[in-house]
């Protein structure tokens, strides 16, 4: 259930107990692992309060995806692609760089997330990609390579950040992944 400010004060602290053992729970397993008795020891709620709001823990999982994804979104709204990549790949990585331990688990892990990340990638693909008309000018098969090529090279390089310890700076990764991503799309679209 996401919030809007309106709902009882008592719906609201059930609400945040309940987002907040999940991403901690996240944060320790795999989310195949996480069992409804164990989030709801963790919230201090009883089984019947989750599924009043929650009718799986995937319902919860997709509402996380759908929060992160929308936060994101905001973010990059008014950018036109493929003009204004560089600032949508900026931006992706200070957002990413914001974010905490679950985003990160959701974002880097190969597997029970896929889905989830996946479903986070087309939706912001749906909202930034699919208003550009350059794009949509393509080719399925040729929408499809230029996607992949760009989520390859930003989750990629964002992974591989995350598994060296995020050691390089900021700065340095954004400006990496940028000439990856910026050169390769230049490339493609001019020719």
């Amino acid at each position: 259930m996401r919030l809007t400010g309106k709902e009882d004060l008592r719906v609201q602290k059930t609400i945040t107990a309940i987002k907040e053992a999940f991403e901690a729970l996240i944060c320790e397993k795999d989310f195949a692992d996480i069992t409804v008795t164990e989030l709801c020891a963790r919230a201090r709620i009883n089984k019947k309060t989750f599924y009043h709001y929650y009718p799986t823990l995937d319902d919860l999982l997709v509402e996380m995806q759908v929060e992160m994804s929308s936060d994101y979104l905001e973010l990059v709204k008014d950018f036109r692609l493929p003009e204004d990549s560089a600032k949508v790949n900026r931006v992706f990585f200070e957002y990413s760089a914001a974010q905490g331990l679950a985003y990160e688990k959701i974002t880097c892990s190969t597997g029970a997330y896929s889905q989830t990340r996946q479903e986070m990638i087309d939706r912001v693909t749906e909202h930034t990609w699919g208003k550009s008309e350059a794009f949509r000018a393509l080719s399925g098969a040729e929408q499809a390579m230029v996607l992949g090529f760009v989520s390859s090279v930003s989750v990629g390089c964002y992974r591989q950040w995350v598994a060296d310890g995020k050691t390089m700076p900021l700065e340095e990764v954004i400006r990496l992944s940028t000439a990856l991503m910026c050169g390769g799309l230049d490339g493609f679209f001019r020719a």
